[in-house]
């Protein structure tokens, strides 16, 4: 895909939401594997399938629905994306983040988003939250390859705090104060995927420093700080890896962890986005 025709689906997609959206969202809301619901206190103002959206590719993994969602909680006007988009599901990279990047288009200026992921560290509960403060691509590509829109953002953008650290210690502080047990923060490491980790490609992974891993998140969180937006993102943890006693992941079993789990996920994320 060309430069002038991705600028084009960009333009496409966020010229069809901005005819629908009745208020300019501040916050964009990415949801993960398995997480079907919204948070309690969001008031909808619309629901919109992606296939009715020009330009925005649909989400085919299980367990997304792919159906955007506009509303307000609290004072904040939040877009929320119920289902993203996989480099393993076939699409580019640069695909991969045309959410983020019609965020940006409709003038979101924060991005918060969740992901179910596989615990490294035998410090993870299975269930627990992880709030991501850094992490390591390894997934062989980078969607701001090619040429520079220098519109959207800098050739070469800083990551040295790609993970927004006041938004971080909100959810620290209300991760507390909510009572959630097994949360805590660390590093997540990023692979192209579908097929999961060897015993070997795990503890490669813990080497370096991980303590989740996933198939996603990482391409939405360097368009967003291409973008200039602040981001933040949160792993359910469905699952712990231990190289040393390896165990099936059986996708059924994660997704039914992360049923459970999306409780506190969604009960954070209610206390969170008004004050971010």
């Amino acid at each position: 895909m060309t430069p002038a025709l991705y600028q084009k689906r960009v333009a496409r997609a966020g010229a069809f939401l901005a005819r629908h959206l009745s208020t300019v969202p501040e916050i964009m809301l990415v949801m993960g594997s398995g997480q079907a619901a919204l948070p309690p206190d969001l008031k909808i103002s619309n629901e919109i399938p992606y296939e009715l959206i020009p330009g925005l590719p649909t989400a085919t993994a299980p367990g997304h629905k792919g159906l955007l969602v506009s509303g307000k909680i609290g004072l904040k006007e939040v877009l929320i994306f119920q289902g993203r988009l996989h480099y393993y599901e076939g699409y580019s990279l640069p695909e991969v983040v045309l959410p983020v990047r019609v965020g940006a288009y409709l003038g979101c200026r924060t991005l918060l988003a969740a992901n179910t992921a596989g615990g490294l560290s035998p410090e993870l509960r299975c269930g627990g939250l992880m709030m991501i403060r850094d992490h390591l691509n390894f997934m062989g590509g980078n969607p701001l390859r090619g040429i520079n829109n220098e519109e959207w953002g800098p050739r070469f953008p800083d990551m040295s705090q790609a993970y927004d650290e006041q938004i971080i210690s909100q959810a620290v502080d209300y991760a507390a104060r909510l009572g959630i047990e097994g949360f805590s923060t660390g590093i997540y490491a990023a692979v192209a995927g579908p097929s999961l980790e060897t015993p070997a490609e795990t503890r490669f992974l813990i080497n370096c420093g991980a303590q989740a891993v996933g198939m996603s998140t990482v391409p939405e969180i360097i368009a967003a700080r291409h973008a200039g937006m602040r981001a933040a993102a949160i792993s359910i943890i469905a699952n712990i890896n231990d190289p040393d006693n390896f165990m099936p992941i059986i996708m059924d079993e994660v997704l039914s962890e992360v049923k459970r789990a999306q409780g506190d996920l969604l009960c954070l994320i209610n206390e969170l986005l008004p004050v971010i």
